[in-house]
């Protein structure tokens, strides 16, 4: 039997300072900051969790014994994408109000699962981050949060009211 792999865990980002690199990614991408205790007696370790995964971010200057890594491990070297269901201008506009500089897009780019529209900026350590979304995911987010607000004054309005019309392409 042939091993095949299917998902990905989470990632080793090496940063030069975990800090200031875990501020940035809860503050620009929105990941919530887990510091988790070794059972072995090495230092902790910081997690970024978003969605299901989560990236662990390493120190630089920590010793391989203490956490066991790549063979060329450097800071600023990473090239990761994430996928967000906001519209490529709203990743623009908060990457803006966040001080963040575009280093390009928005633009298309392939993606796993086909054609994306991908924002660039870059980490603390200069690491390029892509901040990516597929036309359908936004799409369907903002479907989604018509139909929610849409249900929620349904269920608030009184039985007089008439009910109101779904946006085009949501089914009754």
């Amino acid at each position: 039997m042939a091993l095949t792999v299917h998902a990905l865990d989470h990632l080793v980002v090496n940063v030069c300072d975990v800090e200031a690199s875990a501020a940035w990614y809860a503050r620009v991408l929105g990941m919530a900051r887990k510091d988790v205790a070794s059972e072995d007696g090495k230092p902790p370790r910081t997690e970024m969790r978003f969605g299901q995964q989560k990236i662990n971010l390493r120190p630089i200057a920590a010793a391989k014994e203490d956490w066991f890594t790549a063979d060329h491990e450097a800071a600023g070297s990473d090239d990761l994408c994430f996928l967000t269901a906001s519209t490529p201008d709203e990743v623009v506009r908060h990457l803006k109000s966040e001080g963040v500089a575009v280093a390009a897009g928005p633009g298309p780019r392939r993606g796993a699962r086909g054609t994306l529209t991908s924002v660039y900026c870059r980490d603390p350590d200069g690491s390029l981050i892509e901040i990516a979304s597929y036309q359908d995911d936004w799409r369907m987010a903002r479907l989604g949060e018509n139909v929610t607000v849409i249900a929620s004054e349904a269920t608030q309005s009184s039985g007089t009211q008439s009910p109101r019309r779904l946006p085009d392409g949501v089914p009754p």
